[in-house]
């Protein structure tokens, strides 16, 4: 009997059948239990103390930490893209667009349902046809869809430079969809919201914001009175998307419906309560404004965005003057609207020259 075998009670040891691995065994009351591993052992000393209590060994559990992630999965991926200057520079609302959709990638069961997720497994292991199943997921909201897979690419970057993988499995994977996204108000539907939303009335000031800025939401939102310089005729305008400071014009248009306003808050833009608008309740409340003046849907604050657009473009805005005024960086982002818009110029003017032609032989004849 061995030394830790005296020590212990109701223990002894024997080598296994070919001489050469030392076992353990409990024995009490005609009752043996063998157990595993060797003495100082965690596996070893729980079986013996549950041997001598009359119980069952408890089994270890792995608990996930709360923001854990397996080595060389697309988790700490993420969290390595969160670390990139590019990263960093983003805007809080771009930030908090990809931080949802790699969210929402994660928490995506490999197999409809199975317990594995996409967010623990190895970036490695992510093939082509895996990325094509995990688009068509989304193939009704087609927009989300297309920004995952822009989410995605972050992490496969990361895995690139950290040498996880060789080869990006969504190299020349282009996925555009059919929607063509927030469209212009017509010039009816706009005369229809003048008409019943009145100067000095909140609408229509939300309205002239974002028409003749051409500003977002959220710029709309925070827009303050300070921002306006009414000498030199400019309002000063800090974007939120992409932090991009603009200079704009103040337009007749817009003065026409900001000088008669009394300035109750920081804010141009204030609730029934005297308080600012947040970003997300200026959707609602445009839908609700436009619903109320008896306008179809699809008549949305970042449409009057877009009806700036083309009206700069209708105007003879060239491709930079669009980009600067409202603030893209992308040049074929602006280029869309100079395309729709050089297409209906140069069809007025081509059919403006058979009208001539067709009004001159009537007076030939």
């Amino acid at each position: 009997m061995t030394d830790e075998a005296e020590r212990r009670p109701y223990l002894s040891s024997f080598t296994d059948r070919h001489g050469v691995k030392v076992r353990w065994r409990f024995r009490r009351a005609g009752k043996t239990i063998y157990l595993q591993g060797q003495p100082g052992d965690p596996e070893f000393e729980e079986a013996y103390a549950a041997a001598i209590e009359g119980r069952k060994p408890r089994v270890a559990t792995v608990q996930k930490m709360p923001g854990a992630a397996l080595p060389g999965s697309f988790r700490q991926a993420w969290l390595k893209v969160k670390r990139t200057p590019e990263w960093i520079a983003h805007d809080p609302a771009t930030k908090s667009k990809n931080e949802y959709l790699a969210k929402t990638f994660f928490e995506l069961p490999l197999i409809d349902g199975h317990t594995a997720r996409w967010g623990d497994m190895p970036v490695r292991d992510l093939r082509r046809r895996h990325v094509k199943e995990i688009i068509g997921r989304f193939s009704t909201t087609p927009h989300k869809a297309k920004h995952l897979l822009v989410t995605l690419r972050k992490m496969i970057a990361v895995a690139l430079d950290e040498e996880w993988i060789d080869t990006d499995p969504t190299y020349k994977l282009a996925y555009r969809p059919d929607y063509i996204g927030w469209r212009a108000w017509t010039d009816d539907e706009r005369e229809k919201f003048e008409a019943k939303y009145l100067i000095g009335t909140t609408p229509r000031t939300c309205y002239a914001l974002a028409l003749w800025l051409g500003n977002r939401r959220s710029d709309v939102a925070t827009l303050t009175w300070d921002m306006f310089d009414w000498k030199r005729n400019v309002v000063h305008i800090q974007q939120e998307k992409g932090g991009k400071s603009l200079v704009l014009p103040i337009t007749p248009m817009l003065k026409e419906v900001l000088e008669p306003l009394e300035r109750k808050g920081d804010t141009v833009l204030l609730t029934m309560y005297g308080k600012p608008f947040s970003a997300k309740s200026l959707t609602g409340t445009m839908a609700k404004w436009t619903k109320a003046a008896g306008l179809p849907t699809g008549c949305t604050l970042h449409g009057l965005r877009k009806s700036l657009g083309k009206l700069l473009a209708e105007g003879g805005a060239s491709t930079r003057q669009l980009m600067d005024t409202l603030g893209h960086d992308d040049i074929d982002h602006a280029e869309l609207y100079s395309r729709e818009a050089s297409q209906v110029i140069l069809a007025r003017e081509a059919m403006n020259k058979v009208t001539r032609l067709i009004q001159g032989k009537k007076k030939r004849g």
